[in-house]
């Protein structure tokens, strides 16, 4: 396996919508409605202001990917960058490619200056991905994560 990783393009915007809709069915047990989840995809794609997608391929096959959004940190006057939207294509999983895709993201973080740090939030039963986060040096933090959902409803 030779894993390289790009940031995605428009024309990824299919695979990304693909990968996100399969996320909601492994995570939540929802069904994303396709339109929605496509119209989200290339809105971020055509809008840099709102964040990236990097994408992890093996023979130029999509294997994986990671969303990366922003928060501004009055306290520590930078941007973190919030990684979600993590996923690996079920064949390449135990393999690396997350690995790789944050390795990737926190490198082009750190070169940048302006970005204080990197967060991401998992599913509080996924002790599976909470131990790759932690082997990557990823910390618990002390919050717990509330939210008013004005689209989803569960």
């Amino acid at each position: 396996m030779n894993i390289t990783i790009r940031p995605a393009q428009i024309p990824d915007k299919i695979i990304i919508a693909d990968f996100n809709a399969a996320i909601g069915r492994e995570t939540e047990h929802i069904e994303l409605n396709r339109e929605q989840l496509a119209a989200g995809v290339e809105a971020l794609l055509s809008d840099p202001s709102k964040g990236f997608y990097v994408l992890a391929e093996d023979g130029g096959r999509v294997v994986g990917q990671t969303m990366v959004t922003y928060e501004w940190s009055d306290w520590r006057n930078g941007t973190f960058w919030w990684i979600q939207s993590v996923y690996v294509h079920p064949e390449f999983r135990k393999s690396g490619v997350f690995t790789e895709l944050f390795r990737h993201i926190e490198r082009e973080a750190k070169k940048r200056g302006d970005v204080c740090g990197l967060r991401l939030y998992v599913e509080r039963h996924n002790t599976r991905a909470q131990q790759i986060y932690e082997r990557l040096g990823m910390k618990k933090t002390i919050y717990d994560q509330y939210e008013t959902d004005f689209v989803l409803r569960r």
